[in-house]
């Protein structure tokens, strides 16, 4: 078996030729930096590429399977992490200038549980700065160029990651979400992506943008590849105080258990809000699910409107806090100045982008004084608003379906004059993160311009394994052009 037709067959497969030692992980992981080293000056997936750290890794999978040994259920899978992943001995950015030579002395606990996993970490990927952004254009290092269409955004604010995942560099890569940031690339890049239940994934280790919105997931080219990858990061972290005390589920064995009988609703106030390629593809998807068996009909829950608006105060507020850190004297970027405000004034400016210094002066204007209760704490109460509207509606439903955005990927520059309409492409997905809940984006149609169009699987907390054999039917129903991997750009026309 070669190595380059192994890495396209998914982690399952990958990991049962290494264990029987049918194929080298070593062999392996060449073929996956040879496909970065071919295609990475046209979509700049990665900030850093780890090729000696990734030969290393293979060598002692390789090593274990001589010796007998289980190396674990991603044994030589090769994958991607976000660049906001503490990572031990290797350059961590954020892609921001202000942490641009920061390398972390620990290994964040997905980080950890992934190299136990026997995964292959074979780079760092590209962001919006700090995870602020839904196009990967406020990279301090350049944008990601999405597989399909190159003069196209691959959506933010993990567009590395799941660009990575479409181009066939990896089978699966690692992303966070706080307002869509897993959902929105994956339906922009044609891949499944998965936003676990607040508390399931340790947030340890990863650098925070907002605390009680921040999620670790994952990406894969299917539903099984993302379940897998999930799987293996999952579970209680003492170090995390937001950890559910619950084992890591078992979900990958469930998948094809079907939806016969279960209650499906179809958020119809988004239907209205998005792009008529993206309300058919969320109508046909539920047909497809009546048609294998469960029970579809429209709801109206009309609190979903209220999450992007309270989102971006909340989400602001918390990272003034947690971005207050970088002030030029404990790590990353400083830049000198007459006294200890001017130096945190000139680091400040000079190591943060434009959309970052926007959040934080958003969040700081709604935390102050005499504006705290009009702005913040009415956001709270939406939020709660939202909460309860979900609650609500899985008394009558198991899931729920909505498009994942409101249109397909986008040109670069087409909305970074208007930060208003860069931020409504978040609109669907951002009332998962207030309340906590997960939700999965499937690739289930193409546009007229031949783009991906993701739909969405939203189900209660802890809700994963119903979310996912939903997610699985869906992808069965789909056609089989609209998802990834890319092997190589479809356009090479550049904004």
């Amino acid at each position: 078996m070669s190595a380059s037709s192994l890495l396209d067959r998914g982690v399952a497969a990958i990991a049962s030729a290494i264990r029987t030692g049918e194929a080298r992980a070593a062999d392996l992981v060449e073929e996956a930096l040879a496909r970065v080293d071919a295609g990475e000056r046209e979509l700049h997936c990665f900030q850093t590429v780890t090729a000696d750290e990734a030969r290393r890794a293979a060598e002692a999978v390789d090593a274990a399977v001589g010796r007998g040994e289980d190396p674990g259920p991603l044994a030589g899978v090769p994958i991607a992490l976000k660049d906001n992943m503490c990572t031990r001995g290797t350059v961590t950015t954020c892609s921001s200038k202000i942490l641009e030579n920061w390398i972390p002395p620990y290994d964040g606990t997905v980080v950890a549980r992934l190299r136990s996993a026997g995964a292959l970490i074979v780079g760092k990927t590209n962001l919006d700065e700090f995870a602020m952004g839904s196009s990967t254009e406020n990279s301090a290092f350049g944008p990601t160029r999405n597989p399909w269409d190159t003069s196209r955004v691959p959506g933010g604010s993990s567009g590395g990651s799941s660009a990575a995942v479409a181009a066939g560099y990896v089978p699966v890569s690692f992303g966070s979400d706080t307002g869509g940031s897993i959902r929105q690339p994956a339906s922009l890049c044609g891949v499944v992506g998965i936003k676990p239940t607040y508390g399931r994934v340790s947030r340890y280790g990863l650098i925070a943008f907002a605390s009680s919105l921040d999620q670790i997931g994952s990406f894969g080219v299917t539903v099984a590849d993302a379940t897998t990858a999930f799987e293996a990061i999952a579970g209680h972290d003492p170090h995390d105080s937001t950890s559910i005390n619950l084992p890591a589920p078992s979900l990958a064995a469930t998948l094809g258990e079907g939806v016969d009988g279960l209650r499906v609703g179809l958020i119809e106030d988004f239907l209205d809000q998005v792009a008529p390629a993206c309300a058919a593809a969320s109508s046909a998807a539920a047909e497809a699910l009546e048609s294998s068996g469960a029970k579809c009909e429209s709801v109206s829950i009309p609190e979903m409107l209220l999450g992007l608006p309270a989102y971006y105060i909340i989400a602001p507020a918390e990272a003034s806090s947690n971005l207050a850190r970088y002030d030029g004297v404990r790590y990353g970027l400083r830049v000198d100045g007459p006294d200890a405000e001017a130096m945190n004034g000139r680091t400040r400016a000079a190591g943060f982008g434009p959309e970052v210094r926007r959040r934080i002066m958003i969040g700081t204007y709604a935390l102050s004084a005499g504006y705290y209760d009009a702005y913040y704490g009415q956001a709270q109460k939406a939020r709660t608003l939202t909460i309860r509207a979900f609650d609500s509606a899985y008394e009558r439903f198991d899931v729920l379906l909505a498009p994942t955005t409101p249109s397909p990927a986008f040109k670069f520059g087409e909305k970074t004059k208007n930060p208003i309409d860069m931020y409504l492409s978040d609109l669907c997905t951002i009332p998962s993160n207030l309340s906590g809940h997960p939700a999965v984006s499937v690739p289930f149609a193409l546009d007229e311009n031949g783009l991906p169009v993701g739909v969405q699987v939203l189900a209660p907390a802890l809700g994963e394994s119903v979310m996912l054999r939903v997610a699985a039917v869906l992808e069965a129903a789909a056609p089989g052009d609209c998802r990834g991997p890319v092997l190589g750009p479809r356009s090479s026309t550049h904004a």
